[in-house]
């Protein structure tokens, strides 16, 4: 079973996204995402004899890893200027491209891609950690006594020199909005933009997830030195090798399936009828039994 919240985050998306469609907005759809590309990348097979004296020898391990953010829609592909390409540290020791990301680094691209665009648009991203930093910065849970005292002094909320930790932390966390608000999508609104978040594990519905299969497929398919040199031209040649009509399609596919995921939701309630589970079967029956007797 899903969980209730994600269900409830993937309707908000789908009814958003379509009903952008169904408005007619002009505004551009921009999607957003970060991948990797790892030195040692290679076509799952290879051709090789009997002997393995010919053929492309692939060196063991994944090797170093470059790092890849970017945006784009299906009006302009690529938005121009915003390509990152960051050389990061050794995979074995980072096996998760995430970590090697921070809040800082995403800001700073962030902002930099909505200079780069010309006219208002809807930015669509995920709930990575370094895209959703608060637009107050609140005490973290791990937070000491004296650095929630500090907050909740700045941010003028009353409070007894008597009170513990704990009574503390429920002050800030009455504090905190239910509807969450974003650093980014605050300062995207500020430059005339609107970011919609994508649900929790539903990267399918983000487009360029199809683009970083065409650009590392192309990597794959050339990658014949496995030198980080070598790979990182690669890796840049394929990103700019992808057109608008490749954003096209990926775009048109992840509309279709919107749509499509939109219209089961409105049936949802209507297929599913309620489950009533029996906790103690046996006394039921028993008693069922012991009435038809009498």
């Amino acid at each position: 079973m899903e969980r209730n919240d994600i269900v409830a985050m993937r309707v908000k998306f789908l009814r958003k996204m379509c009903n952008l469609r169904q408005s007619n907005d002009t505004r551009p759809v921009v999607y957003l995402d970060e991948t990797w590309v790892n030195q040692n990348h290679s076509r799952g097979q290879i051709w090789q004899n009997a002997q393995n004296t010919e053929g492309l020898k692939v060196p063991t391990g994944k090797g170093g890893r470059l790092l890849i953010c970017h945006a784009g829609s299906s009006k302009f592909g690529f938005v121009n200027g915003s390509k990152l390409v960051l050389r990061c540290k050794s995979s074995a020791t980072h096996p998760d491209y995430h970590t090697q990301m921070n809040a800082t680094i995403f800001k700073k691209w962030f902002i930099d891609m909505l200079n780069n665009l010309e006219e208002p648009c809807v930015i669509v991203m995920d709930n990575a950690s370094y895209h959703s930093v608060y637009s107050v910065n609140y005490p973290k849970s791990n937070a000491i006594k004296s650095s929630v005292q500090q907050w909740l002094r700045e941010n003028g909320v009353d409070f007894s020199p008597l009170e513990t930790l704990s009574e503390l932390r429920e002050r800030v966390k009455s504090l905190i909005p239910k509807e969450k608000k974003y650093e980014l999508d605050e300062i995207a609104l500020q430059m005339g933009h609107e970011v919609v978040r994508l649900p929790p594990y539903h990267c399918q519905y983000n487009p360029i997830e199809l683009i970083w299969a065409q650009v590392k497929g192309e990597v794959a398919k050339n990658n014949t030195t496995f030198k980080f040199d070598d790979v990182e031209k690669l890796l840049n040649d394929a990103l700019d090798s992808v057109t608008v009509d490749n954003w096209k399609k990926c775009t048109d596919h992840c509309h279709n399936l919107q749509e499509e995921d939109f219209i089961k939701e409105g049936l949802r309630d209507e297929i599913l009828t309620p489950i009533i589970l029996t906790i103690n079967p046996d006394d039921s029956s028993d008693s069922e039994s012991d009435s038809e007797e009498s």
